[in-house]
């Protein structure tokens, strides 16, 4: 945020605590509509109303697609009936219909009574889609034209909706049914004679999305095939809309929240007000879930302590190095299993590519399991005795520095073919690999490093 803008929002903020309506409206003239709806966002309930009445429903249009779902239904409830017409009728149709995915039912209903029909019909039909699909997210505000049209009436057809189309950076060709043929350039339009027949220069489009596709890969097809516009489609390919870049952005916004939430053990659903505005019962509504199925798990760690509790007593020096060895494979199954989940959401992976995956994560514990081996093990070697540690007199501290050795490399290796087995376990019983495998992988390494490490010392220190 450049120095000048924050110089603005703390005066409008300072304008807004005085009732100021005079200053507070020339402050806020000039804010592009996501800077107003943050500061919006922060204001107390009085406080927000006041803005409301200061600066009228027209400055309030862009910014309900920017405001938290929260306060979606809070704000158009204080425009009356014809301001809110006026306003939905105003918002693109992606806009418009998240908007209306945000409010109660009831409220919904009424709002979209207030449209006209023809964009009741659309709503209703956006509606239809799911709220993390193609579909959900696209506009129907695209240019299209037919291939058997020439230049000039392809300009003529277009130049009514010119205004409310989303963007003429590619126009679609149709043809009589509706169905996806190819796409133009506005320049192809502007720079040919205008008896040239739309389907000479047309280029065809291959790359197109099911409208019932998830968003997530919507938005890899227009970072992968670096696309202004990706057309949305139906089941024969008649053409219904598009998804545009900045559609994609936000999505993979969400989506990398959504990941890094479910990562951290954080369920239910995201949260669109800022992290000082979330309700601080809904941080640890979303929090404790996993907290609490961890802590019960965690307790299989304490079981297997419990089990191998005379391993220990007989060499106390185990204790030393077993929270290193633990960690290490939590470290590596981290790694495996993020790795594994990115390649995932890429679309990089088939459920045919499983053993390959195996096959590559096992060699690569195995090189990291030896690195950290050799280092690790010449530390056990010669660190506790430079500090005064001593070992029963029936063991040496080279074949301690082995046990260690061993019961790590066994670690890594093993934790990293779970860390890239879990989630690919997880999506094939249909639940989202991240929720699973981030968690649990913690929990699962853990209680197999204690196994590895306390039955490798039993076995070579003939416990």
């Amino acid at each position: 945020m450049s120095e000048e803008l924050s110089e603005i929002l703390e005066n409008a903020e300072s304008a807004i605590a005085d009732r100021n309506s005079d200053l507070t409206r020339s402050l806020c003239e000039g804010l592009h509509p996501a800077d107003l709806a943050e500061l919006y966002e922060d204001q107390d309930a009085g406080t927000r109303r006041f803005l409301v009445d200061t600066l009228g429903s027209e400055a309030f249009t862009e910014v309900l697609a920017q405001i938290p779902d929260t306060l979606v239904e809070e704000t158009l409830d204080q425009f009356q009936p014809d301001e809110q017409r006026e306003m939905l009728e105003a918002i693109p149709d992606d806009d418009l219909v998240d908007i209306l995915q945000d409010v109660s039912e009831s409220k919904r209903k009424d709002f979209i009574e207030l449209l006209d029909e023809e964009q009741q019909d659309n709503t209703r039909t956006l509606l239809r889609y799911g709220e993390d699909t193609a579909g959900g997210r696209m506009t129907t505000q695209v240019a299209r034209i037919r291939e058997t049209m020439s230049v000039k009436d392809a300009i003529d057809h277009l130049r009514p909706d010119l205004e409310s189309t989303e963007t003429m950076a590619r126009i679609f060709v149709v043809d009589e049914n509706e169905r996806l043929i190819g796409k133009i350039r506005l320049r192809d339009l502007a720079f040919n004679p205008w008896d040239t027949l739309i389907r000479d220069v047309l280029t065809e489009d291959d790359q197109s999305i099911l409208a019932s596709a998830d968003q997530e890969e919507a938005a890899n097809m227009l970072s992968r095939y670096d696309l202004v516009l990706l057309p949305v489609v139906d089941e024969s390919n008649r053409l219904l809309g598009v998804i545009t870049a900045d559609d994609a952005i936000e999505i993979i916004e969400e989506e990398s929240t959504e990941d890094m939430e479910k990562a951290a053990g954080i369920s239910g659903e995201q949260s669109e007000e800022s992290y000082l505005n979330t309700a601080l019962y809904t941080h640890f509504r979303r929090r404790a879930g996993w907290l609490l199925i961890l802590a019960l798990l965690a307790i299989l760690s304490g079981f297997v302590m419990m089990r191998f509790e005379q391993t220990l007593i007989d060499v106390y020096l185990l204790s030393l190095f077993l929270p290193m060895v633990v960690a290490a494979g939590g470290n590596t199954g981290g790694q495996a299993s993020t790795m594994v989940i990115r390649a995932m959401a890429l679309g990089e992976l088939d459920r045919e590519d499983t053993g390959r995956v195996i096959w590559k994560e096992l060699r690569l514990g195995i090189l990291l399991g030896g690195l950290l081996a050799v280092f690790i093990g010449i530390v056990a070697v010669f660190g506790p005795p430079a500090f005064g540690f001593s070992l029963p007199g029936n063991i040496s501290f080279a074949k301690f520095g082995l046990t260690v050795a061993i019961a790590l490399g066994a670690q890594v290796a093993t934790s990293t073919v779970i860390g890239a087995m879990l989630p690919i376990g997880a999506r094939a019983i249909k639940l989202d690999p991240a929720v699973i495998a981030a968690p649990a992988i913690t929990t699962v390494v853990d209680v197999s490093g204690m196994v590895i490490y306390f039955t490798v010392a039993r076995s070579i220190l003939s416990l």
